[in-house]
């Protein structure tokens, strides 16, 4: 028996409460089972409890043993005196506070089809351990538990972002430039990238970010993809330029070795990603002058800010010295959307947060809505499972949901899987949310 499960029994009190008494007989009724505390000390606060007739306003405690009190020594901690009601399976001991007083002992009893239950979601060998009671779940309840979901993924991303900005000492676009890189970077070269925003400071982009053959030499230098001899006549000219621009600013470049090219599409290997990021850096103004004006503004709008096309030389290469088919290398649409769902939205909403713009940071969730969804296993899962993500909005909420829940079987903090455990829901047929 895992001690969680008893939490979550005491929250939402699912025991058996006819006849409750504590283990020296007195009557007991619990009018508030108190705040979760996920942090040190009670596992419960401010509970309202009756013991004998008397009202208790205190902190519970919960063990599967009462005997785990002492075990836990926490009758030599001054953090438990407030606890007013250890709440255990078995009363193999009695609890004290450090002085000595002793604290009422209640032994919780439950229906096993709870346990049951449970331990059937934790062992299910699918990705969706409750596939098989969505039909039972009203569409309206796993909508509003992903709308929940979606703010909780964007206040996750958020937190990273601020972590950025407090390194650049809160400068909002050297922010975004590092983030902007990361992002670029994909999930094959993402680390790659990363290291080049920091290779190439954003200070140095701004100095010169008029001249695209300027930014080409510095990303493709620093990358590390000019030391060998040049291959054509293009490649000279970003080594002369580069060998300028590094003893000016003394750069040292990264290793060649950190970019990926094995098993990606020609159309995503990073020379081409590099050359497209220059455009964007030559020709995008600095995000946070934009920021406030996108207040209401649709996605369509906001996406031309990607619409890039690499320079001349890469409509016939795809690497140095490689002539290949002519075909203009722009950003695609795919592309653009996996920037403004991971970056561009994420980073406005923390931004219309820092700020105390409401209406920006609404803007931020409704421009999820004007977007498709993401494909991938995640969402393919869910939707064999019988949820469909009609939209970026919904299928953000499923990858919390998978990642955050799912994957690590955190079915008692879910509200479906709460659901399923303590059957709340009303059956209902297939849903399609």
């Amino acid at each position: 028996m895992k001690e969680s499960f008893l939490h979550f029994l005491w929250q939402d009190m699912l025991f058996n409460k006819q006849d409750m008494r504590v283990a020296t007989g007195e009557k007991i009724e619990i009018i508030n089972p108190g705040q979760h505390n996920f942090d040190a000390g009670p596992d419960f606060f401010n509970a309202k409890i009756k013991i004998g007739g008397i009202l208790w306003i205190g902190n519970v405690e919960i063990h599967v043993r009462a005997s785990d009190w002492k075990r836990h020594v926490h009758h030599d901690d001054k953090a438990y005196d407030n606890v007013v009601l250890h709440v255990v399976l078995e009363a193999d001991a009695e609890a004290f506070r450090s002085n000595g007083q002793p604290i009422p002992v209640f032994v919780m009893t439950f229906d096993a089809a709870l346990n049951e239950r449970y331990e059937a979601l934790l062992a299910a060998p699918t990705p969706v351990p409750c596939a098989p009671h969505l039909k039972n779940i009203q569409p309206i309840e796993v909508s509003q538990f992903l709308s929940r979901l979606l703010v909780e993924r964007l206040e996750k991303k958020s937190g990273d972002i601020r972590q950025t900005l407090a390194a650049t000492g809160n400068e909002w676009n050297a922010a975004f430039y590092q983030l902007l890189f990361r992002t670029f970077g994909f999930s094959v070269n993402g680390a790659a990238f990363e290291r080049l925003a920091k290779a190439v400071p954003h200070a140095v982009v701004g100095k010169h970010r008029h001249s695209v053959l300027q930014l080409e030499a510095l990303l493709f230098g620093q990358a590390g993809m000019l030391q060998d001899t040049a291959k054509d006549d293009y490649q000279a000219a970003l080594q002369k330029e580069y060998r300028f621009l590094q003893e000016k600013f003394r750069l040292t470049p990264l290793e060649p070795h950190l970019w990926r090219f094995l098993r990606l599409r020609p159309s995503n290997f990073p020379t081409v990603r590099l050359a497209q990021l220059a455009q964007l850096l030559h020709q995008a103004p600095p995000l946070v002058e934009l920021m406030e004006a996108w207040n209401g503004r649709a996605a369509a709008a906001i996406c031309t800010l990607f619409d890039v096309q690499a320079s001349e030389y890469w409509d016939t290469h795809f690497t140095f010295g490689k002539p290949s088919p002519a075909q203009p290398k722009k950003l695609g649409a795919t592309s653009i959307h996996t920037l403004m769902i991971n970056l561009v939205i994420p980073y406005l909403f923390t931004y219309a947060q820092q700020h105390g713009y409401d209406g920006l940071q609404d803007t931020a969730l409704d421009l999820l809505e004007q977007f498709p969804p993401e494909t991938n296993h995640i969402t393919a899962c869910w939707e064999q499972a019988g949820i469909k993500a009609h939209n970026a909005f919904y299928s953000q909420a499923l990858l919390q949901l998978q990642t955050a829940y799912c994957d690590r079987r955190r079915c008692l903090h879910c509200r479906i899987g709460a659901g399923i455990i303590s059957t709340k829901w009303s059956v209902r047929g297939s849903q399609n949310v």
